[in-house]
């Protein structure tokens, strides 16, 4: 069997197509059906059904997805081997939370170029579920995000980088009009201000809110912190975020801290780790960074 075309079907599968594909490897979509083709035809079954004007991967497709990930990744731990193990280089593909990405990475990604200068990080801001699928379809090497998703399974393995505090949040002038979120079965006419509906702590905070029979007015929903910080110091309505993401608000009076009844509370807090998935050989370079990890996030906490 040609590992190649082994390669280009599961890049076809974690691209989302052979259009895709034929861009993710710099070939023509006829190369990516014709190696797709000697892979059917080496297997003797089809991997792929045409539904509509898409292709899409059948039962026996998914079936062979797992184990073309593990041939590849023993190839793949293969030719590590023939290189200078001693060297941190090559490429490294990583997935992390927003907020963990903008408030927790900086010292990381210093010292790690510092320490590996020939290797390439491909850094991706993306939800927590997302990294987990992404780590368990095997397109990313590593992780960071808040393992308070509903759980991975047996696939994937985690290490711990810390438990970070949550806090509900307002401009002071916001705060004083709506100071009381402990009291059940009322309607607040001020809006809540998070990230999209897969984001850990808008779920964690929507559970209080059902929990207490809270109303609000309604959600405006952003896709980044720093804008959804900057229209709750406006007063345009509360946010509830990690704390360390708003230290420095409070700190300067900018933010005020609105007390909650932290005993309905699903979780006070997340809990970051750093994962992979369970068959991934942990090369020189991914030590590294899983070791610079844990150095700095889980001495910031």
């Amino acid at each position: 069997m040609d590992l190649k075309n082994l390669r280009t079907f599961q890049t076809v599968v974690q691209e989302g197509g052979f259009n895709k594909a034929a861009e993710k490897l710099n070939y023509t979509q006829s190369t990516i059906t014709f190696q797709i083709n000697q892979l059917e035809q080496e297997l003797g079954l089809r991997l792929f059904e045409k539904i509509g004007r898409r292709m899409v991967l059948n039962q026996a497709g998914q079936q062979l997805l797992p184990y073309a990930a593990e041939v590849l990744a023993a190839v793949d731990k293969m030719q590590n081997f023939q290189a200078n193990l001693s060297e941190c280089q090559g490429d490294l593909h990583i997935g992390l939370g927003e907020t963990l990405l903008c408030y927790k990475m900086a010292p990381v990604l210093q010292e790690f170029h510092q320490r590996a200068p020939r290797a390439r990080l491909f850094l991706r801001s993306i939800t927590c579920c997302e990294i987990r699928d992404e780590l368990l379809r095997g397109s990313l090497d590593l992780g960071l995000f808040y393992e308070d998703i509903g759980g991975f399974g047996s696939s994937l393995r985690t290490v711990p980088l810390g438990n970070y505090p949550l806090v509900l949040v307002a401009a002071p002038e916001v705060k004083s009009d709506f100071a009381d979120f402990s009291t059940p079965d009322q309607t607040l006419p001020v809006p809540f201000i998070i990230d999209e509906p897969d984001c850990v702590f808008r779920q964690i905070f929507e559970e209080y809110l059902q929990r207490k029979e809270i109303r609000l007015d309604h959600t405006i929903e952003l896709w980044s912190i720093p804008t959804i910080k900057n229209l709750v110091a406006g007063g345009l309505g509360i946010s509830f975020l990690p704390r360390f993401t708003v230290e420095e608000d409070l700190a300067a009076g900018r933010l005020a801290e609105i007390e909650l009844d932290w005993a309905v509370l699903p979780a006070a807090e997340l809990r970051a780790v750093c994962g992979l998935h369970k068959n991934k050989w942990i090369s020189p370079l991914m030590q590294l960074f899983m070791d610079l990890c844990q150095k700095h996030l889980t001495a910031a906490r």
